[in-house]
């Protein structure tokens, strides 16, 4: 039975598709209480009433086992769907129960809720420049293709496992900006001097940091035991990341306590401050 003094709770998120908006918003919501441990449980593709039941007797048995409430939150469509998952054993919050009513009384219009419209496919050419943005992040990942830098729209860089690769997918995914990465190695480390494939993109480079411990549990993860996930490594590769893009007036932040969502929202702002700052 889980300790109710443990700062644990379990959180299950709801939809009767992807899941992308109940998490992406949820994620936001409980990033916002630091002190408690969230365990993540996502019940996607709900839209049937025997999934619907199903998704209770799975929140209800977490329930029993932890003698703890879960946290549900939800963006089920059909109303008889939400009826019957308001009857779990846990905090049930409806996403869309808790605006969209507002928006209605707002605007004075029905809200006209359909199953999987939320990621509906309305305009094609934005779709279809996110999937481009997509493929480019993959084909450049992890400094591969630097020939195709010239098509970036950003490139991000720093020691190897600072989260450059989701952060660019994210990028990509999200917002439709052709997103590159670049780790910085040893040998490029100890030249003090931004990499020979940077040079001539730097105004599209951004640095990310991460603290040394955070570093080395990452790494730890990857090469146990190895030099490449020692603490003074770490430290070590940190210390010269940070200094190199001092010295190279690259903009730069830590991102070792931030979400990817926080992370991305941060590029985005950067990259419109650095364009403000070279317009004529």
């Amino acid at each position: 039975m889980q300790d109710k003094n443990n700062n644990s709770r379990a959180v299950f998120f709801v939809s009767n598709s992807t899941g992308i908006t109940v998490e992406t918003l949820g994620r936001s919501l409980l990033y916002q209480f630091s002190s408690t441990q969230f365990e993540s449980h996502s019940l996607r593709f709900i839209d049937t009433t025997y999934k619907a039941k199903e998704a209770v007797n799975t929140i209800n048995k977490l329930a029993n086992e932890t003698d703890s409430r879960p946290i549900i939150l939800s963006t089920l469509i059909m109303p008889e769907l939400r009826d019957i998952l308001a009857t779990a054993q846990g905090l049930y919050l409806d996403i869309f129960d808790t605006f969209i009513a507002s928006i209605e009384e707002e605007i004075g219009c029905d809200a006209k809720l359909g199953m999987g419209r939320a990621h509906g496919i309305i305009d094609d050419d934005y779709y279809t420049e996110r999937m481009d943005a997509v493929n480019y992040s993959l084909k450049t990942d992890d400094g591969v293709a630097a020939n195709k830098y010239s098509q970036a729209d950003v490139i991000l860089t720093g020691a190897s496992r600072t989260g450059k690769t989701p952060t660019s997918l994210y990028l990509a995914m999200h917002y439709g900006l052709k997103a590159a990465n670049y780790p910085i190695v040893d040998d490029e480390i100890d030249s003090h001097s931004l990499p020979a494939s940077l040079r001539n993109y730097k105004d599209k480079v951004f640095g990310m940091l991460v603290t040394p411990e955070r570093l080395q549990s990452i790494r730890t993860k990857r090469r146990p035991d190895s030099q490449y996930a020692s603490l003074s490594q770490c430290q070590y590769e940190i210390r010269q990341t940070e200094t190199l893009f001092q010295q190279e007036n690259i903009p730069y932040f830590d991102v070792s306590s931030m979400s990817i969502e926080e992370v991305s929202s941060n590029i985005m702002n950067m990259m419109k401050i650095r364009s403000r700052t070279f317009l004529p």
